[in-house]
């Protein structure tokens, strides 16, 4: 006999202003309680040090937070120069601290370096993982993993100003960019040495800033609800975005409500108007006149349309 599964069933996601001192996963099994939702996920996880933008998914959404850990980020960091800590950040411990003596046009310089396509080494404490494990871990055992170099782009590097010893810079990068590294590296090219203090994420893929809501928010609305009387679940639900906006990006294919039933089965059908897809290319698949979304497909060897993710339909219980 299977466990019974505890929670109830509600899709979509949650834009969370995660705030400083958490862990990623405190956070997310704090919004998992609040919707009492039967499941959920992160995608990607903010340092407790960081704050901003954590999309929480739940539900069927879960089934594509894969493509939010791989969208485009962009961060808000604020790095004290002339102090350098084993883990780029204030949270480490100082390993050496030198006096601020370079240009502005060296600084201008520097920034630039990091602009466009480079390569980059991960941070010995980031949660990337060596035989299972990830870095920090060996990190805080005093146990250097070699890593690898990987490739990163940098689309934007805006500065924003340099008061005093603490400088502030808008990144807008590529997925599996490490901004304490980049701020560890520019510390280094400016020969004084550097550390992140603040670090906000102000964006995940296309997201409007302006929809985050806070755990404290949340829990205030709680608070509201229970005082007032009134469903608590009900008016959380009305913050979560649609699932399918993790997938917005990808093309769109609408099919006649009478495909339903064999794709939702997990069959490959016809391409409706033969869209030009490139091979592997992922398509978001809708049914019929209300373009209900249902999961996310591409092309296979013989010109059919075959389902790759799918979710699932539950008769009487609507999906956000």
């Amino acid at each position: 006999m299977g466990r019974r599964q505890r929670g109830r069933f509600i899709d979509g996601i949650l834009l969370l202003d995660k705030e400083t001192g958490m862990s990623s996963n405190f956070a997310l099994q704090r919004v998992k309680r609040l919707f009492d939702a039967n499941k959920a996920g992160h995608t990607g996880a903010l340092d407790p040090l960081a704050t901003g933008m954590l999309p929480i998914c739940l539900g069927e959404a879960t089934k594509f937070s894969q493509h939010l850990l791989d969208a485009d980020k962009r961060y808000l960091v604020t790095a004290k120069l002339g102090v350098r800590t084993d883990t780029s950040d204030s949270d480490g411990q100082v390993v050496q601290t030198r006096p601020l003596d370079f240009s502005q046009d060296l600084l201008m310089q520097s920034l630039d370096y990091f602009r466009g396509e480079t390569m980059q080494v991960p941070s010995m404490f980031s949660a990337l993982k060596h035989k299972g494990q990830p870095l920090y871990k060996y990190a805080r055992e005093g146990i250097e993993v070699p890593r690898e170099a990987r490739p990163i782009t940098v689309f934007e590097l805006n500065f924003i100003s340099l008061e005093g010893d603490e400088l502030t810079l808008d990144i807008h990068c590529s997925k599996g960019t490490y901004i304490r590294t980049i701020t560890d590296n520019l510390g280094e090219m400016l020969g004084c040495g550097a550390h992140v203090i603040m670090l906000r994420r102000t964006q995940v893929a296309d997201y409007p800033y302006d929809r985050i809501v806070s755990l404290t928010q949340l829990n205030e609305m709680v608070e509201k609800a229970e005082a007032e009387g009134v469903d608590a679940k009900a008016m959380l639900d009305e913050l979560l975005l649609p699932m399918d906006t993790a997938v917005s990006k990808f093309q769109e294919i609408n099919l006649a409500d009478t495909v339903a039933p064999y794709l939702m089965n997990g069959n490959p059908v016809q391409n409706p108007g033969n869209c030009q897809l490139a091979d592997g290319e992922l398509v978001r698949l809708t049914i019929g006149e209300a373009h209900k979304f249902v999961g996310i497909g591409s092309i296979n060897d013989d010109g059919l349309l075959a389902p790759k993710r799918l979710i699932v339909l539950r008769d009487g219980v609507e999906t956000t």
